[in-house]
């Protein structure tokens, strides 16, 4: 079948729970590994992750693989009984394990139709450890963000310090004048994968992401 946007769609397939259960009120969009990480506490994190969104009834909308960090916490979201919205093109279904055991599937024909479909579906961006993918999506919202053109959350997990080097970067390009006075980067900081989901609940609790609403994120 196909969807609103004409990408080829494939709702729950492989789910049969799917056919009953409702995409949540809020999504979050996760970007991340498609591996898992020389530390064990980068799978921990995404696991931990996962069942927190599902338990706070948020669903999750990533990048459809099966492999790595994607997969780990795509699972634990569906092991917890929350909703998962899987956006992959369909040069990667293969080659990242297109992971089909999810609510809501749908391949796309490249990679900017699938980054325009998860910045749609999605209420907030949250980045675990990954690697240039990870980061190319996550700095394009920012960007985006940084333009006026959404004011949605962006969370970056900062498990076991992982985005220091992207924040020391950043204040490089503030300290050189590149990142100027009215041109803020907004996103929050956060150490601890268990406080992410507060976090963006507080967030939507107070309207940020909606039109019209006071941005609650952290200037840079």
């Amino acid at each position: 079948m196909q969807d609103r946007n004409n990408h080829k769609l494939n709702a729950g397939s492989a789910n049969p729970k799917s056919v009953t259960k409702r995409c949540p009120e809020r999504n979050v969009c996760v970007f991340c590994g498609s591996g898992p990480g020389r530390s064990p506490a980068y799978a921990s994190a995404a696991q931990v992750f996962g069942a927190s969104l599902a338990e706070a009834g948020i669903g999750l909308v990533y990048g459809g693989g099966g492999l790595g960090l994607m997969g780990e916490v795509a699972r634990s979201v569906l092991a917890a009984g929350g909703y998962v919205t899987g956006i992959i093109p369909e040069f990667l279904t293969a080659k990242e394990h297109m992971l089909h055991d999810v609510h809501e599937l749908i391949v796309t024909d490249n990679m900017h139709e699938r980054k325009q479909q998860m910045f749609e579906r999605s209420d907030a961006f949250v980045a675990l450890p990954g690697g240039i993918g990870t980061l190319e999506e996550l700095v394009e919202q920012m960007t985006w963000a940084q333009l006026g053109q959404h004011d949605k959350p962006i969370v970056l997990a900062n498990i076991t310090n992982f985005w220091a080097p992207l924040k020391g970067l950043l204040d490089h390009m503030r300290n050189e004048a590149f990142i100027r006075p009215g041109l803020d980067v907004r996103f929050a900081i956060i150490d601890r994968i268990e406080d992410v989901v507060p976090h963006l609940a507080q967030s939507f609790a107070m309207g940020v992401g909606d039109e019209g609403a006071e941005d609650l994120i952290e200037k840079f």
